[in-house]
């Protein structure tokens, strides 16, 4: 998306009522569990503590720390997340993409393309139901 293109998607998106946005956020942190998961289910199980560490976090909250993909961050507004990984859990980085002296064992992007249609359908079903003021 160029920089024309991430102007007006956020210019639109500020003009999403509050009410649609509040409502909105469920849906969001349904569809991120759908996503969970599915992580959770392809996460290798050498001792199970990889798949446990899977977490949504939603709008406005923080993520677990040293948290994959990308670290501890307040997730947006208008969003949820899905990270691997946690102060116990230091390492589904390597597990997914591999080291040197392993090889890779991807769970997180397979989970996430698996379920991309779905969710998009669920996010969009509950936006639609949340402009029309439904439940």
């Amino acid at each position: 998306m160029g920089a024309n293109g991430l102007a007006s998607f956020k210019a639109r998106l500020s003009g999403i009522p509050a009410a649609v946005r509040e409502t909105l956020a469920g849906d969001l942190v349904e569809a991120a569990t759908d996503v969970a998961a599915a992580v959770a289910r392809i996460a290798p199980r050498d001792e199970g503590d990889l798949a446990a560490s899977v977490a949504v976090t939603g709008p406005g909250q923080p993520t677990p720390e040293y948290s994959q993909p990308g670290g501890s961050f307040v997730v947006g507004t208008n969003a949820a997340a899905v990270t691997v990984g946690n102060s116990e859990v230091r390492y589904p980085h390597l597990v997914e993409y591999g080291t040197t002296k392993a090889p890779a064992q991807p769970f997180f992007w397979p989970a996430v393309n698996v379920t991309r249609g779905a969710v998009k359908a669920k996010i969009k079903a509950g936006m639609r139901r949340a402009i029309r003021g439904g439940k």
